[in-house]
């Protein structure tokens, strides 16, 4: 699936991305823990709205969805594709076993997670991050490139 498939497709599959995102929050907030103070404290001035719920759920590897057209979206705009380190999935954030606790890494997920609030929840803001890696790239995408300046300024 290429970019545009992509584009012409995300009404379709934003259901789909949606309800594989809630399921994943879901268990990271079952089982993960809560952040510590120095990552409360970092999220408060991300601006994180109640940082008391986040949870960091260690992992060897960030899933990716099983669904075949979700995966394909996915790999077309190269997203979860080249092994990543962190996810975050509103309130929950995934964090690859080789960084966990690394505090760059949680700043820049804790933008995201700022970032779903901002823009109203899982679906406006996969919506937006979808739309922007679609068209500019992952890695030029607006909202990703908010959270690489601030996971630079905190985390060092």
């Amino acid at each position: 699936m290429d970019r545009q498939a992509t584009l012409d497709q995300l009404e379709q599959l934003l259901p789909i991305a949606t309800q594989w995102a809630t399921e994943q929050e879901r268990r990271v907030l079952c089982e993960g823990v809560r952040l510590s103070e120095t990552e409360l404290t970092d999220a408060k001035s991300i601006g994180v709205r109640n940082p008391e719920r986040v949870r960091l759920l260690r992992v060897d590897t960030i899933p990716v969805p099983a669904h075949p057209m979700l995966r394909a979206a996915a790999a077309s705009i190269s997203f979860l594709t080249s092994a990543p380190s962190g996810l975050a999935l509103e309130y929950g954030i995934f964090i690859r076993a080789d960084r966990w606790r690394e505090r760059g890494l949680i700043a820049h997920e804790l933008v995201h997670t700022a970032q779903y609030q901002r823009l109203g929840g899982i679906l406006p803001f996969l919506r937006t991050y979808i739309f922007q890696c679609a068209t500019v790239g992952y890695r030029n995408a607006p909202l990703e490139l908010e959270a690489i300046a601030t996971s630079a300024r905190i985390g060092g």
